[in-house]
């Protein structure tokens, strides 16, 4: 039987700092350490989903991937991501027996479709991160019904004081929250770990944006399936 990981954003997020250039820091786990460089398959992700990555690697005990994340900041940006990915499928073609890219669109607008069509590289399926560790079809299926709804996820809980907080410049202009938010009627914690302080965390960030509150535990969704299919 296959272990299940118990370790343990939107478009215009700031990063806190450059770390998601590279791999996140993340504690190894206690029977099997993640080591980069490894791997005959390499994916290539957000580095916002690189813990959740490292933590289904180490608690699966998978021997076949190599990690390279791009920076979580260039959602703001997304028109970087199709050459960022590119460079990187370019840069390691041949040092790999596959690549496998963990981006879904992320406003790219078909973009990174085309990038990875012409690089014969295939990636996870869904619109974005939200979705795919939601399950595709359950994210599309509610869709109408989270019409206004700001989507968290473990990673932009842990950061929202940064990343949202001060990276919108509500902190500094609280005059911007209703411009932000004022469409948004709820919070959904789409959350991966059954984490409480996580869970404390995005509750009050739902209070400080003044939008009801809903947990969801996805787990890790798609994300762990399209892993398991390529270990």
């Amino acid at each position: 039987m296959r272990a299940v990981a118990s370790a343990g954003s939107p478009a215009h997020i700031e990063d806190m700092n450059n770390r998601d250039a590279a791999l996140l820091d993340v504690s190894p786990g206690e029977d099997f350490n993640f080591t980069r460089g490894r791997g005959d398959v390499l994916l290539i992700a957000c580095g916002a989903l690189a813990r959740e990555i490292v933590a289904l690697i180490e608690a699966n005990r998978w021997r076949a991937f190599d990690v390279q994340c791009l920076p979580a900041i260039w959602h703001n940006t997304p028109s970087r991501i199709p050459d960022g990915v590119r460079r990187l499928i370019r840069s390691n073609k041949g040092r790999y027996r596959s690549i496998f890219v963990i981006y879904g669109d992320c406003g790219t607008g078909g973009q990174l479709d085309r990038v990875l069509a012409e690089e014969g590289v295939e990636r996870i399926a869904g619109p974005h991160c939200y979705s795919f560790l939601s399950g595709n079809e359950p994210f599309a299926n509610a869709a109408q019904d989270d019409v206004t709804s700001f989507f968290v996820t473990d990673y932009l809980a842990r950061h929202f004081d940064k990343l949202v907080w001060e990276g919108l410049g509500i902190a500094a202009h609280p005059e911007l929250l209703p411009l932000y938010f004022g469409n948004y009627t709820k919070l959904v914690y789409l959350a991966q770990t059954n984490d409480p302080a996580l869970e404390a965390k995005a509750r009050a960030a739902a209070a400080r944006l003044g939008l009801a509150f809903e947990l969801r535990f996805t787990g890790y969704g798609e994300l762990d399936l399209a892993l398991t299919a390529r270990a």
